[in-house]
């Protein structure tokens, strides 16, 4: 068995795409955030990449497995960074990782990361062609 890579030390050189303070109210019971709530987060990310890509509106056709490195805590500070990494006929592959800073920390840590399949879409919600 080999030991797993480290993560990284430091985020991505990108500016990230959200940042935002958790709250109360995004905990279960033991006060962690609740891992649907960073996952909701960096769909927002993703597709936000993925809409400004195509030039109009993308639907999450996927995502792969999502390993969660750290918990993250309330007041904590969340930042996602999102890239498009490539692009198809009608979709997109969106990485996209979370980085967390506690309150009273200037630390940043790696949360997760995935990769988001973004397709785009006419009015119809049909899939539609991405520029390439």
């Amino acid at each position: 068995m080999t030991a797993a890579a480290a993560p990284p030390t430091s985020p991505p050189t990108l500016e990230p795409v959200i940042r935002t303070t958790t709250m109360p109210a995004d905990t279960n019971p033991a006060g962690d955030i609740f891992g649907g709530w960073l996952m909701w987060q960096m769909d927002l990310a993703a597709t936000s990449v993925a809409n400004r890509r195509s030039k109009g509106r993308c639907v999450t056709a996927a995502v792969d497995g999502m390993a969660f490195l750290r918990p993250v805590h309330v007041g904590d500070e969340v930042s996602l960074y999102a890239e498009c990494v490539s692009v198809g006929r009608t979709s997109m592959k969106i990485e996209v990782q979370a980085w967390r800073r506690r309150r009273d920390d200037e630390e940043l840590d790696k949360v997760t990361e995935a990769t988001f399949v973004s397709v785009a879409v006419d009015a119809a919600g049909q899939p539609q062609a991405v520029d390439r």
